[in-house]
């Protein structure tokens, strides 16, 4: 972890996931019904609830609109569930007024450039390495895992690192 990474992790208080490719793979699985489909990897899911535990709030930001992702918003308790949204940066104005918090407080983790004006805003920009160029240009650091893969854990985990949680959070599965 360098410097400028931690230097902003330090400061993060609300942590913000685009879904399909971030949480997800990408891939979108349409029944013969209709029905989407998502796959959700559960390390990221304790990640997210670990994360959680250490006192950062958690939100997703995403532009589908999707059944599962409503499900998996609520199981993990996202305290900030936006969907539907096709302007990304009026909604995380919205979210960092809601929350009563400044930008470089928050962290977003996205992968396209939809999700670049709030990645430009927030004080720490995550992106996966199949993100898009663009995207990969302004993060502040881009994950070793894929998305839906580990990726999102591996965020959660080193902003723990960073804050200096991370210890105190796993330390009860060690015992």
């Amino acid at each position: 972890m360098d410097s400028n990474f931690k230097t902003r992790a330090q400061k993060i208080k609300l942590v913000i996931f685009d879904v399909d490719g971030v949480m997800t793979d990408g891939s979108l699985f349409i029944g013969d019904d209709g029905q989407e489909y998502k796959m959700f990897n559960t390390q990221d899911g304790l990640g997210m609830r670990l994360l959680k535990k250490s006192g950062i709030k958690l939100a997703l930001i995403t532009g589908r609109n999707s059944n599962s992702v409503l499900i998996r918003a609520e199981n993990l308790e996202v305290d900030y569930f936006y969907q539907g949204i096709s302007d990304k940066k009026v909604a995380f104005s919205d979210l960092i007024k809601k929350a009563g918090l400044k930008a470089e407080e928050c962290a977003f983790m996205g992968d396209d450039i939809v999700d670049l004006p709030p990645m430009l805003q927030s004080g720490l920009a995550i992106t996966v390495p199949a993100g898009h160029d663009e995207v990969k240009k302004i993060a502040h650091f881009i994950t070793e895992k894929i998305a839906g893969y580990g990726a999102v854990r591996e965020a959660c985990d080193l902003i723990m690192k960073a804050q200096g949680t991370y210890d105190e959070i796993i330390a009860p599965y060690l015992k």
